[in-house]
């Protein structure tokens, strides 16, 4: 709908740009990481059972069912990590990634909610992706779209040792890859 008014009204793209950014400017990772903790914590054994087991169509591990469902809880945070990386809005698409990242680790530190004992790797693969998808637009980690990106910010390695110094080798390993 906000395509549609702005293809209509198009003197009102800069001013329509400039209120995103300032929104997203007062995203900080902090808030990002306790909205992820809530999404997975809110996910019950309920969730689980609904998904595992026997079914029509076949038996579905409880491990599998686990990891889809924590998966749907995290998927949108990352591809809005694409979406920002998209628009060029560096600066916000890092706050999400170090957010994201943040609140998978102390998910996986067990204030995870019911099933993280079910997908114990699912964190630390995610937290993965989601740095993927900020280091290259794409979760799978192939540069998208062909163009370099010009306003590139690093991923701070002082943040890393002191909110995730568990995962600074898999960090430092994703980070070093060629685009």
């Amino acid at each position: 709908m906000l395509r549609r008014l702005l293809v209509a009204h198009p003197e009102n793209v800069s001013e329509t740009e400039e209120i995103a950014r300032s929104l997203l400017r007062g995203e900080t990772y902090a808030a990002i990481a306790d909205e992820i903790e809530e999404a997975v914590q809110a996910l019950d054994i309920g969730d689980l059972n609904a998904r595992a087991g026997a079914h029509e169509w076949g038996y579905v591990e409880p491990s599998e069912a686990a990891w889809e469902i924590l998966e749907e809880a995290v998927e949108p945070f990352v591809a809005d990590i694409e979406r920002r990386v998209a628009l060029g809005l560096e600066d916000a698409a890092l706050q999400l990634c170090q957010g994201v990242v943040v609140g998978l680790y102390r998910a996986e530190r067990g204030k995870g909610g019911e099933l993280a004992q079910w997908a114990p790797d699912f964190f630390a693969e995610a937290a993965g992706g989601a740095i993927n998808a900020w280091r290259t637009g794409s979760r799978n980690g192939t540069a998208c779209g062909g163009a370099a990106r010009r306003n590139r910010v690093r991923f701070p390695q002082e943040f890393v040792s002191r909110f995730v110094p568990d995962w600074q080798g898999m960090i430092r390993r994703i980070l070093s890859r060629s685009d």
